[in-house]
């Protein structure tokens, strides 16, 4: 029997840095919402684990053990004490290092799924995320969620956003986020309050390392029905809002052809 999940692209509707937390992780106040497009991750339980890679992005990942697939499956099944292995298949449709969440959604649709092909207790992935990322908590709930600590303190949130185009844009240059870090001012310019009204600290830093994020910024705000823009992340994906699909639509159909772009809605 094979099993499916998706992996959906995470976006940080505000990220706000406040400094650093004793374990030198910086201390953030974000808002994470997620669209309804994203990777896929197939499984089927086997005699050794192994992982198979699909998808536009697959030959920019390693199918060995530091993948972060394999490495969840492992720790999810050492915390189960000893289930089997499983063959597992990740379709990457979103490009890597791109500040969507991509490598952490995937080894949380890997925890999903695992917890449901060997019938465990859900609570072995609760267990098993932080030590996989910070991101990667949220992204097991891929729900709509606020984010502190180092974004894996974790508050359900109602945004009202189901179901709202979104258009995201990468210039297809992968970008490190210990690197975007470092380049981060240390200021700490307050706490987040209403996401609209909040920012991407990390924006400034990222852009001096790609300035093609700035064009893209300036082309989503540039796009009739755009309502909202901004980086998502560590960059360098961008996202706007839509006012409706058609808009959105436009805008993807206008969209640079040297840019990675993904038309979705949220969840």
């Amino acid at each position: 029997m094979r099993l499916s999940e998706p992996a959906p692209a995470k976006l940080n509707l505000a990220l706000h840095v406040r400094g650093k937390l004793p374990d030198g992780r910086h201390a953030l106040e974000t808002i994470f919402a997620f669209c309804v497009d994203g990777d896929r991750v197939e499984a089927e339980e086997a005699e050794e684990f192994r992982l198979e890679l699909a998808g536009p992005f697959a030959s920019d990942l390693s199918d060995g053990g530091d993948n972060l697939v394999l490495t969840a499956a492992r720790r999810l099944a050492k915390a189960a004490k000893g289930r089997s292995a499983a063959y597992l298949r990740l379709t990457k449709n979103l490009p890597v290092a791109s500040g969507i969440g991509g490598g952490s959604a995937d080894a949380a649709a890997a925890l999903r799924l695992l917890t449901r092909l060997w019938r465990i207790d859900p609570g072995f992935a609760q267990l098993v995320a932080p030590d996989l990322g910070s991101d990667v908590p949220a992204c097991l709930l891929s729900m709509a969620a606020k984010g502190e600590g180092a974004g894996d303190h974790l508050q359900l949130v109602e945004l009202g956003l189901a179901a709202i185009p979104v258009l995201l844009v990468n210039p297809l240059i992968a970008l490190s986020t210990r690197e975007v870090f470092a380049e981060w001012d240390g200021v700490d310019r307050g706490p987040l309050g209403e996401w609209r009204e909040g920012r991407n600290d990390l924006e400034a830093p990222a852009r001096l390392l790609i300035p093609q994020i700035g064009e893209i910024l300036d082309w989503l705000k540039g796009q009739p029905g755009a309502n909202f823009v901004r980086m998502s992340g560590s960059g360098a994906t961008c996202f706007a809002l839509f006012d409706d699909e058609a808009a959105r639509d436009a805008a993807a159909a206008s969209c640079p052809p040297n840019w990675w772009h993904l038309a979705s809605v949220l969840r």
